[in-house]
């Protein structure tokens, strides 16, 4: 499916106003549109294209990190054989979600968000928008934002500054800058960095490549899963992809949250099977204690998944290979290392990291006071103390992130209608007690979480402002619990003013 910039509804007055055509933004309007069919609503995205991260990211090999019938919508069942899929088989999944809720007509797409300022008068947003081609501004209304955005600066990547990269005679790319007309064919390549986007871009490159070298200053936990599950897909052949669709998700949560849980509870059996499993797949003699050893207890950081082993057969044939060592400067023919040692190379990717970023530099304000995302604190991780009528999702770092925004995209519905039922027009998370400690939002010791979790709301300690990396209780809290919360501050008529009762904690 194709859609042009100026494709979208007419209204620049909605009941909710949607920011990201990635997976959480398609994901609350097929909610939305399903759930509330009287609820108008638009979608704006800043790109050309829908898609979010399968849009933006072009590097080899993309794909899921995540298994994809539960990274897949709840009410949309994934039918490809692949669990751990290509980036592209991905973006038909989105492309073919909005084409069957018929959402085309309600995407703008070349619509940045700039600002958005609250009105406790009106009780709505008044949201001001730049076109990417023309750099004209408009604005939206809606009673509602619904931000989609991600957690990634989608403009530009983490890069450090290498001495000397001015004088490498090759190519210096960042993968969230991939060059389309890149060939690598029988060229000499280094990997800078040993996450996620690494071990994907190293065996896809090494298959053509004269050589590809990841270059790590320290090692990660690497676990090699099925790229296509056996049991997953003779559960769909059996009853097909809708019957076995709450099967195989409630299987693939159990092994994913049992594997979690196992890490933290028992961190040095864990890493003793995590290590074993690596060298059980690279050459006799390979030295794992240097180049597949971390030097932190699994899931301290993320857990990279490679599918079927890809990464360690891409060594084992001897197409790359793997250096851990730090970078001393750049040379004309490749990298010297702090050993001395030069790695020659005719290009280097800085697999290096991501920039976090809440809710795409968007300045929002409420009755004309500005508004800093870390002086907020999250209320079901879902909405943010001091700004009425605004959710967010935000997904799962140690599970699949749309599990975690289908539920968010379920509260909100149920929210709308609790206001509905009760003639609220506006809705606010007020923290009443000064005394809560507020913690960091992620509690990752990975460095672009250090780096950039300071921009993002704090955390809680207790109750309804704790950010829970837990399927099941969020399952509780968000499915199963109730809407109303003394935490919440609901307004009726025109006026903002509060109602007798601010909210009723059950």
């Amino acid at each position: 499916m194709t859609l042009t910039p100026t494709s979208g509804t007419q209204s620049r007055d909605v009941d909710v106003l949607i920011i990201g055509a990635g997976i959480s933004g398609i994901g609350a309007a097929c909610h939305l549109k399903a759930r509330r069919p009287g609820t108008t609503f638009a979608l704006l995205e800043a790109r050309d294209s829908i898609g979010g991260t399968w849009d933006l990211f072009r590097y080899p090999g993309i794909r899921s990190d995540s298994d994809m019938p539960t990274y897949g919508f709840g009410f949309r069942p994934w039918t490809h054989r692949k669990s751990i899929a290509d980036g592209h088989i991905i973006l038909d999944y989105l492309q073919q979600t909005v084409t069957e809720n018929g959402l085309g007509p309600y995407i703008r797409l070349g619509h940045r968000v700039l600002g958005a300022e609250f009105s406790s008068a009106q009780g709505r947003w008044t949201v001001t928008v730049q076109h990417s081609r023309t750099g004209e501004e408009t604005t939206f209304t809606a009673r509602f934002l619904f931000l989609g955005t991600g957690m990634y600066d989608h403009d530009s990547g983490y890069t450090p500054q290498f001495t000397g990269v001015e004088d490498f005679a090759g190519q210096v790319i960042h993968p969230q800058q991939w060059p389309e007309d890149l060939d690598h064919t029988g060229k000499r390549v280094v990997v800078i960095g040993s996450g996620a986007t690494a071990v994907t871009l190293i065996p896809s490159m090494a298959r053509t490549a004269d050589h590809v070298t990841m270059l790590q200053r320290s090692p990660g936990y690497i676990f090699s899963v099925p790229a296509a599950d056996p049991v997953t897909n003779a559960l769909n052949r059996l009853l097909g992809h809708r019957r076995a669709q709450g099967i195989v998700r409630r299987k693939n949560i159990m092994v994913t949250r049992g594997l979690y849980k196992a890490c933290r509870r028992a961190p040095k059996l864990m890493r003793t099977l995590l290590i074993a499993n690596v060298r059980r797949q690279l050459p006799k003699g390979f030295d794992v204690g240097t180049h597949f050893t971390p030097h932190y207890d699994p899931w301290d950081q993320r857990l990279c998944v490679v599918p079927d082993g890809d990464l360690f057969k891409a060594i084992s044939a001897g197409r790359a290979s793997v250096v851990t060592d730090r970078i001393d400067r750049f040379t004309k023919r490749g990298i010297r290392l702090a050993s001395g040692h030069e790695l020659a190379a005719d290009i280097v990717v800085t697999a290096t990291g991501l920039v976090m970023l809440p809710f795409g530099k968007i300045h929002f304000s409420v009755d004309g006071r500005p508004v800093d995302p870390p002086a907020t604190t999250a209320y079901k991780a879902m909405m943010l103390s001091g700004m009425p009528n605004l959710v967010f999702a935000l997904g799962y770092t140690n599970l699949s992130w749309t599990l975690k925004t289908d539920l968010v995209c379920e509260h909100f519905c149920r929210l709308l209608d609790h206001m509905d039922a009760h003639d609220y027009r506006t809705v606010e998370p007020v923290l009443d007690d000064p005394h809560m400690q507020r913690v960091p939002y992620l509690d990752l010791k990975s460095n672009y979480v250090q780096r950039g979790i300071r921009k993002f709301p704090r955390a809680g300690t207790y109750g309804p402002w704790t950010v829970e990396m837990a399927y099941e209780k969020d399952v509780k809290r968000l499915r199963e619990g109730p809407v109303d919360n003394s935490s919440l501050r609901f307004t009726t008529g025109g006026t903002g003013r509060p109602t007798a009762r601010t909210g009723t904690a059950r």
